[in-house]
């Protein structure tokens, strides 16, 4: 119980933040085409996704085809995306890179930790979640956080006597203070938990895909979301991204998943989207132009997305230079115009981040807040 001695028992403020991770290094220029620019389709005679098989975004950008579900997010102004983003990481390693971007810096602990300890006492026992077999690092020494790959988990199991945690609670009883309080607010928690029917088809029509971990773990969130758990923060992965060869065969099922896993989400959440922001994020991109494989190899700038939460969204974010060869960082790469952090900056300061917490939160970085909500 020590970890939840900061719990309160407010459970006013339903913002919930969604952080989605593309590990592996996702191709943005795949993912948000730039239509617009011929170097592109230099660089990739047999990779580049011809225009007529996009979806137009501004005339300068396009959506790939397997992201069509996020259209109408794009379209009803939810979803805003920012190309040519990322971190200041140079190594191009998945572990460095990740590690950097996590934690927001040099620094120890995670970013998405440190800005749940600025807003204050955690809400409950899942005022935190990552839906993995382990914590990421995002999360390190966040004040309150669980991770698990089903929501049962958090519970005391369906082979446990029904008199345990009623006696277990009538021992906690016995306590006050702060050691009380955490009590109660885990076992408020646990009840939420074993009150949600998980078997219960998503709400507004909403499909996810049964077998795609991804698809549940995104299902799961909404589930915590309309449960009024207390969630604040959850983080859910999406692997597999590292397209050093035919990234033609290996990428697809990848952006299938990422764009129909997010439009149901947002259906099945219908007006909670409202209070609930998802933002996409990689640790780096690909390399602008194709290899000898059929792939692209570990480059620098990739894409995020941001969406619902109150985002102004049908429009890119920030500044693209093009894809010109002096433009291009060595030995070829699309370079981080647009730093994750701020990005990531305004979301933390609508989800309750107080003003003077974000030299804590990404110490030793000049913020240069892109404009996500206008």
């Amino acid at each position: 119980m020590s970890a939840l001695v900061n719990l309160t028992t407010n459970r006013d403020d339903k913002r919930t933040l969604v952080v989605v991770f593309l590990r592996g290094g996702a191709d943005g220029l795949s993912l948000v085409v730039p239509t617009a620019d011929d170097n592109y389709y230099r660089a990739r005679p047999r990779l580049a996704l011809k225009k007529s098989e996009t979806l137009s975004l501004d005339g300068n950008f396009a959506l790939h085809p397997l992201l069509a579900p996020l259209e109408v997010a794009w379209k009803e102004g939810d979803l805003a995306i920012a190309h040519a983003a990322g971190c200041e990481d140079t190594t191009r390693s998945h572990f460095e890179a990740q590690d950097l971007m996590e934690r927001g810096g040099f620094v120890a602990g995670g970013w998405l930790a440190r800005f749940l300890r600025a807003r204050g006492p955690a809400r409950s026992p899942l005022s935190a979640i990552a839906l993995s077999p382990t914590m990421p690092d995002v999360l390190s020494g966040a004040p309150s956080a669980a991770a698990f790959q089903k929501i049962e988990e958090f519970s005391f199991g369906k082979k446990m006597s029904p008199d345990f945690p009623r006696e277990l609670r009538r021992l906690y009883e016995k306590e006050s203070g702060d050691f009380r309080t955490a009590a109660e607010s885990t076992f408020e928690a646990m009840a939420k938990i074993e009150s949600i029917d998980t078997k219960a088809a998503p709400e507004n029509g909403a499909v996810y895909e049964e077998k795609d971990s991804f698809h549940q773990g995104l299902r799961q969130t909404a589930q915590l979301i309309r449960a009024d758990v207390g969630l604040d923060a959850a983080s859910v992965d999406l692997n597999g991204w590292d397209t050093h060869f035919t990234q033609d065969i290996a990428i697809p099922g990848n952006i299938k998943s990422l764009g129909a896993g997010l439009a149901a989400f947002r259906k099945d959440l219908g007006a909670r989207m409202a209070t609930t922001t998802v933002v996409v994020m990689t640790e780096f991109g690909r390399r602008l132009g194709e290899n000898t494989s059929l792939g692209t190899d570990h480059g620098r700038g990739s894409v995020m997305f941001a969406m619902g939460g109150g985002v102004q969204g049908g429009r890119m974010l920030g500044t693209w230079s093009g894809l010109t060869r002096e433009m291009l960082d060595d030995p070829g790469d699309l370079p981080v115009w647009n730093n994750y952090r701020d990005i990531l900056a305004p979301i933390l300061a609508k989800h309750g981040a107080p003003a003077d917490s974000f030299g804590k939160i990404f110490p030793d970085f000049a913020l240069k807040p892109l404009p996500v909500y206008g």
